[in-house]
């Protein structure tokens, strides 16, 4: 999974390292692809990805190339229902019930039931290996803060996968952030990267 709503929350800095180590065959769960040369792209660009979930791709033309080419398979999914999915993987649920997108291309190879009159596609929880995370603050335990829209999809993958990975524009102590103010609680937080300190190699605080 990797964290962001466009620009806003996407470890950019965590992408470049995942495209430095070569990885290949990734699925990659994010609500966009980014813009080219950009992000997600340098992925695409390296052959690393096999498999992408999103909502659109409609700022990559590149993406959109490589799906058509066959080169990667794409699943596209209503974002808020990828919202939706990615959080009851985090809260432990299997499965969610949305009669968005029945009768349509988004219901395709999909168990369609009848609930109360309604007809509902059942729409698999969402978990992953990894999650990606950009955050503005974090303190040497894990706790952090989005700004703006990152917290549309960062707190939810921060929930859903097995290992995190946090970037943060600041490192502070614990305490140093209100508790009022953690927006993703250190517990959901195996590793921090403080950006600043990013020079020849990643300053990862492991917990």
């Amino acid at each position: 999974m990797v964290g962001g709503f466009g620009v806003p929350g996407t470890p950019f800095c965590l992408i470049d390292e995942l495209v430095r180590q070569g990885q290949k065959q990734l699925t990659v769960i994010k609500n966009d692809a980014n813009e080219p040369g950009m992000g997600i792209d340098h992925l695409l660009k390296n052959g690393q990805v096999a498999h992408l979930v999103v909502s659109h791709l409609g700022l990559n033309p590149h993406a959109i190339e490589l799906m058509n080419a066959g080169d990667i398979t794409v699943e596209f999914c209503a974002q808020g229902i990828l919202a939706e999915r990615i959080r009851a993987a985090g809260a432990g649920l299997p499965a969610i019930l949305s009669d968005i997108g029945v009768d349509t291309l988004l219901a395709d190879g999909k168990e369609v039931i009848e609930v109360d009159g309604r007809r509902c596609v059942i729409e698999k929880a969402l978990s992953a290996d990894v999650a990606l995370i950009h955050a503005k603050q974090a303190d040497n335990f894990g706790n952090h803060t989005y700004a703006a829209s990152a917290r549309n999809f960062c707190p939810l993958m921060a929930m859903a996968a097995e290992m995190v990975i946090v970037e943060a524009e600041e490192l502070l102590e614990q305490g140093e952030i209100e508790p009022d103010a953690v927006h993703t609680p250190g517990p959901f937080v195996d590793a921090v990267v403080h950006l600043p300190e990013l020079t020849n190699a990643y300053d990862v605080v492991e917990r």
